[in-house]
């Protein structure tokens, strides 16, 4: 289920996110997703935001759709970076062998616990064999909210490792790193590319 304190939480801090969070060109994790996948190949952004990652992808050639549980970042998708949202939770997500690439980058760190096995099985299922998957979390254990309220999941490395292996995936890079978030609190992370066993 969708948190309705953390969506709460981004309607109230939309144009915020997205001035924190605008850049004019894809990072290198979202450069090494794009390259990874074919060329031209179909992709998601799970949980986009204001869409200015689905946007690059499309910029680079990508079919890239887009998901977001919030109303108020998928208006600011449209009317800024000119992608067109599907509103839905994780848990909506109900493709089979459709994507060659699935890009969660810090969106799955506000599903449960509990629920993130079944929501890497459903990802997992709508890549095709041989696919990519990105997932960016913030590191350390248990459950909590931060200042504005969001929920966050924490997971460890041989976590989340041993959690995709069991979704049947194969890490290929792993990044580490610490940020300011929109809460202004530095908080350290994981990025992970994995593939698909075929």
């Amino acid at each position: 289920m969708t948190d309705k304190e953390t969506l709460d939480a981004y309607a109230a801090k939309a144009e915020d996110y997205a001035k924190r969070f605008s850049s004019d060109k894809p990072d290198l994790h979202l450069a090494a997703f794009m390259l990874a996948v074919p060329k031209e190949g179909r992709v998601l952004d799970l949980g986009c935001g204001t869409g200015r990652s689905t946007a690059f992808m499309k910029q680079a050639g990508l079919k890239a759709d887009a998901l977001d549980a919030s109303p108020q970042m998928a208006e600011i998708a449209l009317n800024e970076n000119g992608v067109d949202v599907t509103i839905g939770g994780f848990e909506t997500l109900d493709a089979n062998g459709v994507y060659d690439g699935i890009y969660a980058n810090f969106s799955l760190l506000h599903a449960s616990k509990a629920d993130m096995p079944e929501h890497l099985a459903r990802i997992s299922k709508a890549i095709v064999p041989g696919g990519f998957f990105h997932i960016g979390l913030k590191t350390g254990t248990g459950e909590k909210r931060d200042a504005l309220g969001r929920f966050y999941a924490y997971y460890t490395d041989a976590e989340i490792t041993g959690l995709l292996s069991d979704a049947g995936f194969v890490v290929i890079e792993r990044s580490f790193g610490a940020d300011a978030g929109l809460d202004g609190t530095v908080a350290p992370w994981i990025i992970l590319l994995a593939g698909k066993v075929k």
